[in-house]
């Protein structure tokens, strides 16, 4: 064999080695990296499980938090408004001595101060409102207010005028309006009607139960006496009256007597042993 044929020969055995080692580095290569996809898919994988199971979670805590909210918004109806006599009655069996508290003419000067006097006392109450109180943008954030602190509105008529004496179309009018003002403002349309002086119509109860509305009028009231103008007076009168019976559905107005009054009237009922109504669990019409 010449030198040259030698030559050729080592350099062939040199770049078949050189090319094997290549093809093995590139295998490795390969091998090592689907190795590492095969890792990333596992990984993704336990990641997209973890997520399934995270959003199962979140499905039903979700399902939870809205069945609690409607529970919050629909409170159980443990009440309801006798129409004979106006009282407020338990619907289980209770040895429970109850009274309704409600304020009328709503929310004229001092609505807010009594709203907030009886949310620090713990003490539930309906607003009966007058829809010429609450046209201006202050009268219906003071609306707002009372409303977003759980307290029932009611409607007391636009103009607080003698239902008797209007025409079937005005009665219809004093009602409807303001129930579509209150619902503007609050969200919400009232779920009670009392009309002015108790003066209730035949037509005015139609209206008000196609509004489905609960009829309420009251047991007893003094604040617009002349002789129980005045804070202690009214507070002594409230709490000590004959008329404070179980069951009593007591009316209150916005006045700045009955503001005055109306922590030592709530604290006077308590101590005397009656529980205060929450308007929120008074049965509906059904």
């Amino acid at each position: 064999m010449s030198k040259s044929s030698f030559y050729l020969v080592i350099i062939f055995a040199v770049l078949i080695i050189i090319a094997g080692c290549t093809t093995t580095v590139e295998q490795e290569e390969i091998s090592d990296q689907e190795a590492v996809e095969e890792i990333e898919e596992k990984e993704q994988g336990n990641s997209d499980s973890k997520e399934f199971e995270s959003g199962e979670d979140e499905s039903t805590s979700k399902d939870q938090q809205t069945e609690d909210n409607i529970s919050e918004q629909e409170p159980k109806a443990l009440y309801k408004v006798n129409e004979t006599n106006w009282k407020v009655e338990s619907l289980t069996e209770s040895e429970k001595n109850i009274v309704l508290l409600t304020i009328d003419d709503a929310p004229d000067k001092y609505s807010t101060d009594m709203a907030d006097t009886l949310n620090e006392l713990g003490a539930g109450a309906i607003f009966f409102v007058n829809g010429h109180f609450i046209e201006s943008e202050k009268g219906q954030a003071d609306l707002k207010r009372i409303h977003d602190m759980g307290f029932e509105i009611g409607n007391h008529t636009m103009n607080h005028p003698n239902l008797k004496e209007l025409s079937e179309e005005e009665q219809y009018r004093e009602i409807v309006e303001l129930n579509d003002l209150i619902e503007e403002v609050t969200g919400e349309r009232p779920r009670f009607f009392r009309a002015p002086f108790g003066a209730n119509t035949a037509y005015t109860e139609s209206v008000v139960r196609d509004e489905g509305m609960i009829l309420m009028n009251w047991t007893y009231g003094y604040d617009w006496e002349a002789e129980y103008m005045e804070k202690e007076a009214l507070a002594d009168i409230m709490v000590n009256t004959p008329l404070l019976t179980n069951g009593a559905n007591i009316l209150m107005h916005d006045r700045e007597w009955t503001m005055e009054a109306i922590e030592d009237i709530v604290t006077g009922l308590k101590e005397k042993g009656y529980d205060i109504v929450d308007p929120r669990e008074i049965k509906g019409l059904e």
